[in-house]
């Protein structure tokens, strides 16, 4: 009952525009947790609403929310066999985000009987940003090194080429002063240039 009473109190607020407000409020943080998507305009309403939800302890309001987002993230994705930087980061922060209102954990405790279903409050702000931001780090740290790997790479194949390159004009180049130094082939080149002048003023 209290998740379709969340999940429905979301749809409302996504419906009465509460979400793009929260949106605008959020967009400083969201900008730079969520660069492109931001930049771009690309699913940052269903971002704020999952993390939104997500914030609350309603995971499954933010799952519907999270999807969308991926879909248009992914329809702008230029490389569909792999996440861009703005997918992984919200499947971490759902998997890890901050919780301010576990309200699924204390909605358990207090058909437990708990006595104080309100108590784990404060430990669940600690533990779940601690989380959230380990998550965001090894995020950043995998996005980094992936960039660094594709600009090696690049780096290593430019180099390539340029040696290649530089073989090729060195080969050609040898190739010319060996014609002009050794008479036999001279004399080829010479008698060939020759036939192929009097073939054109046959022809003529």
């Amino acid at each position: 009952g209290m998740m379709c009473l969340w999940c429905g109190v979301m749809e409302v607020m996504r419906e009465a525009g509460a979400i793009r407000i929260l949106s605008r409020v959020l967009r400083p943080v969201l900008s730079r947790i969520f660069p492109h998507a931001f930049h771009n305009g690309v699913g940052d309403e269903e971002i704020t609403a999952s993390v939104a939800a997500n914030m609350l302890g309603i995971a499954n309001a933010a799952t519907p929310f999270a999807l969308a987002a991926m879909e248009k993230m992914d329809a702008e994705n230029t490389d569909p066999d792999t996440a861009t930087d703005d997918m992984v980061t919200l499947a971490v922060l759902g998997s890890s985000s901050i919780s301010l209102m576990p309200t699924t954990i204390i909605t358990l405790r207090r058909a437990a009987g708990s006595a104080a279903p309100f108590s784990i409050i404060v430990p669940v702000w600690i533990t779940s940003f601690i989380c959230a931001a380990s998550g965001m780090l090894l995020c950043r740290l995998a996005s980094a090194a992936k960039k660094g790997k594709a600009k090696k790479t690049k780096k290593n194949t430019d180099r390539k080429n340029e040696e290649k390159d530089c073989a090729t004009a060195h080969t050609l180049s040898g190739r010319k002063a060996r014609a002009k130094d050794d008479p036999v082939l001279g004399g080829v080149s010479a008698s060939a240039a020759k036939v192929s002048g009097g073939g054109r003023s046959a022809g003529i």
